[in-house]
């Protein structure tokens, strides 16, 4: 995934803000979406660990929830090959996520986890002045 940075920021279309993020820009809300994956992974790995059946059904499907808005937010106006690359590789965490749901597999949540944080390490790297500003086609 060697693109320029302009063409990262903009595989994201611009992302609505609700409840208490009215004030984070479009690229603070994926890295927050982001950060949210990878914490309910952490919670549902913890869950495997202690045996919470519960606990982890519900922090795996709060991931799968969080992939697939990363994934409902991609723009596939963006003339790059990465929104596809980033579609195909959301898909694959979802199944991924739902396999480790169903066979209590920490391997498969760290799997992902991996997956993800490289995705997000990429994501905040982009310089600030090469993010695009809401209204511009983010």
């Amino acid at each position: 995934m060697a693109l320029g940075y302009s063409q990262g920021a903009g595989a994201y279309q611009q992302v609505r803000t609700q409840g208490g993020v009215e004030t984070a820009d479009p690229h603070g809300l994926i890295t927050m979406l982001m950060d949210g994956a990878l914490e309910r992974m952490r919670v549902a790995r913890g869950c495997i660990a202690t045996g919470n059946v519960a606990g982890k059904g519900e922090a795996i499907s709060k991931a799968i929830e969080i992939v697939g808005a990363l994934q409902s937010a991609l723009n596939h106006e963006v003339g790059t090959p990465l929104v596809g690359q980033l579609e195909a590789l959301y898909d694959y965490m979802t199944r991924r996520l739902l396999h480790a749901n169903l066979h209590s597999d920490s391997d498969a949540i760290e799997e992902v986890n991996r997956l993800l944080v490289q995705i997000r390490d990429s994501w905040v790297a982009i310089p600030v002045e090469a993010r695009q500003p809401a209204g511009a086609g983010a």
